[in-house]
């Protein structure tokens, strides 16, 4: 009996190793059946993706065009890319209130009916005149010329921040600002200091970039500029060098004087034309008032021209105080370095100060003294004397 008990525990225990190595390949099983069915959801989910991509592929391309006009029966005349012009359906997934003349919308090839509307398309070198971070510059930072920062206040800060204030009194806000004057006296540094100061949208273009080879384009992009400027107003326009194309026009047969001609009219156009400009304002600076055209100076177009000339000695005290207001000095005499500059430029006075600094660096110093500006100014100020006799001799 001993021995029959012993082989039945034996058999029994075997059976229990048996059962045990069949639940974990059940289970084994089971994980294999997980996995398998998350494999196949995936590949489901890759094939469908891959069908929608084909069916893409497959759907014959769309025609590019402009819209002229909407008719009153909800239909359109479209100007197509091919050349003719078109009486087209809409569909009906298109609000009718987006479909203005000058959208741009895709057509059916076969219906040439317009199936969606596409974004207007933007020149990337029109694009890429918005300056999307501002200048850190402010008009504390500019000396010697408190009278023309509060004449650009007026005509460009006020009518953006408070428009209000002209509509009570009835008037229509001031459109634009010319600087003029000698070059280094802070033309540039202002405009600088109104993106820094005002929260509107700063486009910043340098006039001879608007001048380009073939016939049209760069009254295209004048008109692109400015219709970026609308589309992103409040917004400023600062035309640097504005003599580039401002110059007055002349019975020139040269191409390339007649394409600069066109780009003038066309700027004209836009600063004065049919529409009115809300809530955008331009700046321009030139060195050469003297050669501007008439049509572009009168008012309408430029409201207020704002001269900014060599700095005075009180400007110039300003300026030399402004530059040296992180510098470690030590014994300076600024009236004495005020009288010995006179006749520099804002330009010429900030490189005084950077001189004067390289001369303590070079002996290895910690403090800037006097006889640093003092050679500084003899320097900067000698320097741009020869120059100018240099430049005198080659002219003559």
């Amino acid at each position: 009996m001993v021995g029959e008990s012993a082989s039945f525990d034996y058999i029994r225990s075997d059976d229990n190793l048996q059962v045990q190595s069949l639940l974990k390949k059940i289970k084994y099983l089971e994980v294999q059946k997980q996995n398998a069915e998350s494999e196949r959801v995936r590949l489901q989910r890759e094939i469908e993706a891959l069908k929608k991509e084909l069916e893409r592929l497959r759907t014959p391309p769309l025609i590019t065009a402009t819209v002229t006009d909407v008719l009153i029966d909800g239909r359109a005349v479209v100007k197509s890319s091919t050349g003719p012009n078109f009486v087209v359906g809409v569909s009906q997934l298109i609000d009718s209130e987006d479909l203005i003349p000058g959208t741009l919308v895709a057509l059916n090839q076969r219906t040439l009916s317009i199936l969606e509307l596409l974004p207007s398309s933007k020149d990337p070198f029109v694009s890429g005149m918005e300056v999307v971070n501002c200048p850190s510059t402010n008009f504390s930072e500019i000396g010697g010329l408190r009278q023309q920062i509060e004449e650009i206040k007026e005509m460009v800060e006020m009518p953006l921040l408070h428009p209000e204030l002209f509509e009570k009194i009835g008037i229509d806000p001031p459109n634009g600002v010319l600087l003029y004057g000698p070059p280094g006296n802070g033309k540039t540094q202002l405009a600088k200091a109104v993106a820094g100061e005002t929260s509107s949208t700063f486009i910043k273009v340098v006039a001879s970039e608007f001048v380009r080879k073939y016939i049209g384009e760069g009254a295209r992009l004048v008109r692109e500029t400015f219709r970026l400027a609308k589309e992103k107003a409040p917004s400023v326009i600062f035309i640097d060098e504005l003599d580039a194309i401002g110059a007055t026009r002349t019975e020139s047969n040269v191409s390339g004087d007649r394409e600069v001609q066109r780009t003038l009219m066309q700027l004209l156009s836009e600063m004065d034309g049919f529409e009115k400009r809300e809530n955008v304002k331009i700046l321009a600076a030139t060195n050469r008032p003297d050669i501007l055209d008439t049509a572009l100076l009168r008012p309408g177009r430029f409201d207020r021209l704002v001269e900014i000339p060599l700095p005075n000695r009180e400007g110039r005290d300003s300026i030399f105080r402004i530059h040296t207001k992180r510098m470690s000095l030590k014994g300076i005499d600024f009236n004495n370095i005020v009288d010995r500059s006179e006749g520099a430029s804002g330009a010429q006075i900030k490189a005084i100060c950077t001189e004067a600094g390289m001369f303590a660096v070079r002996e290895r110093r910690n403090s800037i003294n006097q006889r640093d500006f003092d050679m500084a100014i003899d320097k900067v100020m000698n320097k741009d004397v020869e120059k100018k006799q240099d430049n005198a001799g080659i002219f003559r």
